[in-house]
Parts: structure tokens; sequence; C-alpha cells
């Protein structure tokens, strides 16, 4: 073969299953925001069947000849010289990874992936109803289910690897739990004290308060407008839980969500799922490495992650933005009368049952719970009947606080009615490689605090553009974090940023009415 002709032939073949998977991601935003409820059986059928034949493409002896041409054509050029020494190593990461992948799914019964497909489906119509009417018996049977699907999974897939850690590798690649534990245990030390302190000064009696979804959704447009939002390729809809997905070349799609009682939510669940969408935004776009091809991919969700809390935490809820925004607020109806009111609702050191509205210290107790629910379930042989009494239990002995009902508890989050084991850590390794890369940011253009305060995120999103979103999957979660700060990643930036904010917070902190607050801790 001469030039690049079996690159080229796999580069076709690549975006051909490419497009089969946006279909199937359009199906599943239409599934979260527009389908009707009795669409699900039917959508359970359509996202089955071209799960089947994702993975036939996938794992077809015509695809791995072509993989294999792919591997002998880049060695030929590589002997030769032919390309550009960069262009070289970026093939070879590619086939690198396209041979991981074709393993994965040889190595995974066609039955199996259509029963996963399915149980997904089925999952998540059933966790909506459980959700609606609080009652975990009802998703019990789909979440057992599911559990055993993965297990499975697991098994065929057969890497040497845990059954958690081999689940979790999609989300975080080459992540073993060994590692993980490390990286948590000084948080699992640290999150408690700070928590306990925390509890232990006076609380402030927060302000009630609301502002209607019109309201909300004005506050939103303007914060989409003023970060770059191009109408012509976002979408923004409503979903029971907030995500962004990507659809295609130029269609990315985000997701909020309007919560009673809490006139923040909407405005920063926007602000962080802008944030993974600016990170898709950014991923590399040239050539043969966009979007059919791995290294046009999110190094890992943590980095993922890193990248929406970083807008949501570091630039949302910090105090330059509070005295930027605090107006437009007060315009809309808050009882907002200073910048200070603004930023101290924005961070409420409240813990509460919900993980979505949780305040960044006790975010982290919240995962850790979730992560070692999940190698209960998994590995330990928790059965599924306990979870909720289980989850109530660490609850209580973490944070002091018990749900009021399952839909308070373990319904509260998606993940598992979409078998999504091993998943939840990188929200938490969010946190830690945000902090870290924060940190790298402020050393090369100054603190994300200082351009906030000039009312310009643009030399923000030009750093990230830069160092963090073209990476793609050249890298790992880990060896990104190494190449930007030069430090491995460790929770010391992480935590160095909250203790660092915490005591901003408890200065001055009292009751709204100038009086001493009450020091107790409270049952939900």
């Amino acid at each position: 073969m001469s030039g690049e002709q079996a690159w080229s032939r796999l580069g076709s073949y690549l975006r051909e299953t490419k497009l089969l998977g946006s279909i199937q991601s359009a199906l599943y935003w239409d599934q979260n925001t527009r389908m009707p409820a009795g669409g699900a059986p039917w959508r359970g059928e359509q996202l089955t069947l071209l799960a089947r034949q994702l993975h036939q493409r996938q794992s077809s002896d015509a695809y791995a000849d072509l993989v294999a041409e792919g591997r002998a054509e880049w060695q030929q050029q590589k002997g030769a010289a032919d390309l550009p020494p960069a262009r070289i190593a970026a093939h070879g990461r590619n086939l690198d990874l396209l041979e991981l992948e074709l393993r994965r799914q040889q190595r995974q019964d066609p039955e199996l992936v259509a029963a996963l497909a399915t149980a997904k489906a089925e999952g998540y119509d059933v966790w909506q109803q459980a959700r609606a009417a609080s009652d975990f018996s009802l998703f019990a049977p789909a979440l057992r289910r599911l559990v055993s699907l993965r297990q499975e999974q697991a098994n065929q897939l057969d890497e040497g690897r845990s059954c958690w850690e081999t689940l979790a590798q999609p989300f975080e690649p080459d992540l073993r739990l060994e590692r993980l534990q490390a990286l948590f245990a000084p948080l699992r030390q640290r999150l408690p004290e700070l928590l306990d302190q925390v509890q232990a000064a006076p609380r402030p009696r927060r302000l009630s308060w609301d502002l209607s979804p019109a309201q909300q959704q004005r506050l939103c447009d303007q914060l989409l407008q003023e970060w770059g939002r191009d109408t012509a390729i976002t979408c923004v809809a409503e979903s029971p839980h907030p995500f962004s997905i990507t659809l295609g070349p130029q269609d990315f799609r985000l997701t909020t969500r309007v919560v009673e009682g809490q006139p923040l939510s909407c405005f920063l669940a926007t602000a962080h799922e802008w944030g993974h969408s600016l990170y898709e935004q950014g991923l590399p776009d040239a050539s043969h490495q966009w979007f059919a091809w791995p290294l046009g991919q999110a190094t890992s969700m943590a980095v993922h992650e890193s990248q929406s809390l970083f807008w949501e935490n570091r630039v949302a809820r910090s105090q330059p933005f509070a005295q930027n925004w605090w107006q437009r607020f007060q315009a809309e109806g808050a009882p907002i009368d200073s910048a200070g009111t603004l930023w101290r609702a924005m961070n409420p050191i409240a813990p509460g049952t919900n993980r979505v509205e949780s305040d960044e210290l006790s975010y982290g107790l919240h995962i850790m719970i979730r992560t070692d629910l999940e190698l209960a379930l998994l590995e330990q042989g928790l059965e599924v009947e306990e979870l909720p009494q289980e989850w109530n239990r660490r609850y209580r002995e973490l944070l002091g606080l018990v749900p009021a009902n399952d839909a308070e508890g373990c319904l509260q989050d998606v993940h598992w009615s979409e078998g999504l084991f091993g998943y939840f850590p990188s929200y938490l390794l969010g946190h830690l490689v945000s902090a870290q890369l924060s940190e790298a940011m402020a050393v090369a253009i100054g603190s994300p605090e200082e351009h906030v305060a000039r009312g310009d995120v643009a030399p923000l999103l030009a750093w990230l553009r830069e160092h963090v979103h073209p990476i793609g999957r050249a890298l790992n979660a880990e060896e990104l974090v190494e190449q930007v700060s030069g430090e491995p990643l460790s929770s010391g930036a992480f935590l160095t940023y909250l203790e660092a904010k915490l005591d901003r917070l408890m200065v001055g902190r009292e009751g709204v009415d100038g009086s001493t607050a009450e020091r107790s801790r409270a049952v939900v």
C-alpha cells in the first residue's frame, strides 16, 4: 500500500462507526429531555439494536484487519520517516488505543452487549418512576440486573484487574483502586475534620427565597452569553439530571434543571455543564485526530470534571464574580443587597443529603460514600435490597444527616440506573485535577480570580485551550496533570484551596439578623 491508503480506509470506517454512535447519543438526549414516558419500551429496542450494530462493527474481523493494516503501514512509514515525527507519534498513539478497545470489544459476547443496552434503557425508565414515588423497591430488580451484567462484563473482559477497576477504565484509563485510595486517603481524614470545625462554629440563618423559572433562565442566558456561547452550535434543555453531551462536530448539548426553593441551583448547574461543553468544543480537531479517532476524545472523566468544576467553583462561586453579578440577581427580584450576600449564598457551607446541590467541603464525602458502596455491591457481597439502609448509615456517620426518603437518598443519582459503576470517583478526582491545574494557571497568567475581577474570562479559556483541551487521549489524567503542573497529582492543592476558602467564609459568620446563630447539627 502506498501513501496513507490503509490509514484513510481505517478513518472512513471509524467515521461511520462514530455516525452510528452519535445516533445513539441523539436518542439518549431525546430520552432525557423530550421523550414521553410511553416511548420508553420502543426506545429501549432502538438502543439495543444500535448497541448490537456498534459492537459488531467494533469487534468484527474486517475491522481487526483494518487496524492491523493501519499498524503495518505505520511501521513502514516510521521506518522510512515518511511523515513528521509528531504525526508518526500521533498515529502510533491512535493505533495503541484502537487496539486496546478492539480487544475489549472482541472479548464481550454480543448477547451481553445487547442485554446491557436493554437493561440500561429499562433501568433509566424504572429509576424515574421509583424516584418520583420515592420507593427504592421499584428500582431494586433493575439495579440487581445491572450489577449482575456488569460483573459478567468485567469477567469477560478479563483484564487482570478487579471487577470495579475494570468497569472504571472507560472513565479513568489506567486507574488502579490502590492509587485511588491513596489519593483519597488524605481527604478521608481531613474533610471530616474540616466539617466538624464548620459545624462547631456559629451557623448563619439562611435567607429563604426563590426565583421563578423564567427569572432563573434569564440569568443563565446572560451567563452563557458572557462566557461565549455560540447558539449556532449549542442547545440547552431541561432534564431530571443535568448533563452535557456532544452529538456531532458542530452540535453541543447541555441540560439543566430548576429546583424549587433553590434559586441558585440552575445557575450553578449551567456554569458546571458549560464547563463540560467548553472542554468538548476544545478537543483536538486536526484531521484524523478528531471526532472518530481516540486522540480526539476526552483525556478522562476526571479531566472532564475538572473543567466543569473550574467554571462552576473557581469562577462562578468566586468573590469577584459575586461582585460583578450581585446587582443582576437583585434586578431579577432576589433579596441580594451586596456582593458578600451573593457570594455566601453561592457558597453555603451547610452539608446536605444531595450531592449535586452540596457545598465544596462535603462534596467529596458524597463521592467517597458512593465509591465505597459500588465496591460493596460489585465485590464485597452487599445485597441490592440492603442499599438504602447502608446508604443512610454512611450518611449518618460521615455527614451527620439521614435522608428523609429514598428519593433524597439512594435514588438521587442517575448513574446506577445506567450501570455506570466506576464513574463517581471521577467527580472527586476532578476537584483535585482542577485545583492543581488552577495553581499552574495562576503561575502562568495570574489567578483565575484576578481575571474574573476584570470581567474578562477569555484569558482563562485561552490558557485551557493551549494546555488542557488539545491533549485528548495523548496522555492519561495523571500524566496530563504532571505535564502541566510539574507535580504528580495529589490532594494537596485542593485542600489548600478549600481551607483558604473556608477561612474567608468563616470570617464574620453570624446570623443574618446579627444574632448569634445556633450551634446544632441538622437532621433531614
